[in-house]
């Protein structure tokens, strides 16, 4: 069964970087010996590096990077908001246990 240069060409970025499994490796090996066009296609991504939105690219990079330091500063500020309300509670139960809580120490007399 001859395969489409469509499935083909969806295969070539895993076949070129090594990560597809051995059938997938060996249909594409097939292909490429008796499509020319593949092999070029496979050849040329050893060529090229595709730069053809970069500046969108590097405006969505920094869209995420303001994102990420906006989340960290939230992260950062639950935590402490949870820190100091732990003391005060620990503070609060430690305050009524020693304001309302007759303990006594016995101590031999």
């Amino acid at each position: 069964m001859k395969e489409s240069c469509e499935i083909i060409k969806d295969l070539l970025p895993l076949y070129h970087d090594g990560v597809c499994s051995n059938d997938s490796a060996a249909m594409v090996k097939n292909h490429l010996a008796e499509c020319e066009d593949c092999a070029n296609e496979l050849m040329n991504m050893d060529n090229k590096i595709s730069m053809t939105n970069a500046v969108e690219n590097r405006s969505e990079a920094e869209s995420l990077l303001k994102l990420s330091k906006k989340w960290r500063k939230g992260m950062l500020k639950s935590f402490l908001k949870g820190v100091l309300i732990t003391i005060l509670a620990i503070a609060a139960i430690a305050l009524i246990l020693y304001l309302f809580v007759d303990i006594r120490v016995f101590l031999p007399s």
